[in-house]
């Protein structure tokens, strides 16, 4: 879905098109119940998801009054219905699992943010994370390293867009975007 179709407002992140499709790919909801969007900014990520599988119920946590503002909005101009929307800092209680869980923002709690993750996952639960820092993105990798995951993968996202320039035409690079993806391990007794 184009990013100019969803609502904006000031300072209130969203998850760009492109590596919303590679997340949303990496997230593979086609057999899930319920994801789990963390720092669901505009709900970019929750919507696509929503309209996508109309069966899944999605939960979109966000601290922001703003952003919580403008994903009601979206919400309800893209007629999503299967979107609930949580006002808090994660990790929040919730007493459900979900089957694949997205962290957009971390507000200063990523390990924190990783292990309620793995918490709320069952085994082969899908964990992706988005992130622009290369801070937040090593310190990522190194705190997966230590849990019990399983097919942990990232990659970088840069991306142009074609842009004109007299009369001709280049590429405008957007900033690089980091997408970690991994499996929550399988138990074995």
């Amino acid at each position: 879905m184009n990013d100019e179709l969803f609502l904006r407002g000031h300072r209130v992140p969203m998850t760009k098109e492109p590596v919303r499709l590679l997340a949303l790919e990496r997230l593979d909801l086609r057999h899930a119940r319920r994801l789990i969007d963390i720092g669901a900014g505009t709900g970019s990520i929750s919507i696509e998801a929503a309209l996508r599988y109309p069966n899944l119920d999605v939960i979109a946590i966000e601290r922001n009054e703003s952003a919580l503002s403008l994903i009601a909005e979206n919400c309800r101009h893209f007629d999503c219905h299967n979107i609930r929307i949580i006002s808090g800092m994660a990790p929040v209680y919730i007493a459900e699992t979900a089957d694949a869980i997205f962290i957009g923002g971390t507000g200063g709690q990523l390990t924190e943010l990783i292990d309620w993750s793995l918490q709320h996952l069952p085994s082969g639960g899908r964990l992706v994370m988005t992130f622009i820092l290369l801070e937040n993105l090593t310190k990522a990798l190194a705190y997966l390293q230590t849990c019990r995951v399983t097919q942990l993968d990232c990659c970088e996202l840069q991306i142009g867009a074609l842009t004109s320039l007299g009369q001709g035409h280049y590429f405008k690079p957007n900033n690089p975007a980091y997408l970690i993806s991994c499996l929550k391990e399988e138990y074995r007794a």
